[in-house]
């Protein structure tokens, strides 16, 4: 069974103060008693503002996944090294250094 509630989603929901846009979207009925419970629970103010927070976290996670597939084809493509891992560990702890994270 489906149950049909209305949630304002945003099409930028990473800026605040973005324009709201009203969409009528459908959940099925446990999702529906799950966002209910999140709002009883004063977890959220409203089913909108859970829905909200999801989106917001899986673009999030959308984000993280294409910097680290990112990074790994930079990694692919820059060969191969001639440090030892003893050196490498070495190097890393010396630029932690000097950027002040040690």
């Amino acid at each position: 069974m489906w149950c049909e509630i209305g949630a304002i989603l945003v099409y930028n929901l990473f800026l605040k103060g973005q324009t709201m846009v009203r969409q009528s979207i459908s959940v099925s009925e446990p999702n529906d008693e799950w966002l209910k419970a999140q709002v009883a629970s004063a977890e959220y103010s409203s089913k909108s503002e859970a829905i909200n927070d999801l989106i917001r976290q899986a673009r999030r996670r959308q984000l993280e996944i294409e910097h680290i597939r990112s990074e790994l084809i930079k990694a692919e493509q820059s060969g191969f090294i001639d440090e030892q891992p003893d050196e490498l560990l070495a190097n890393f702890k010396e630029e932690a250094r000097q950027d002040g994270l040690l």
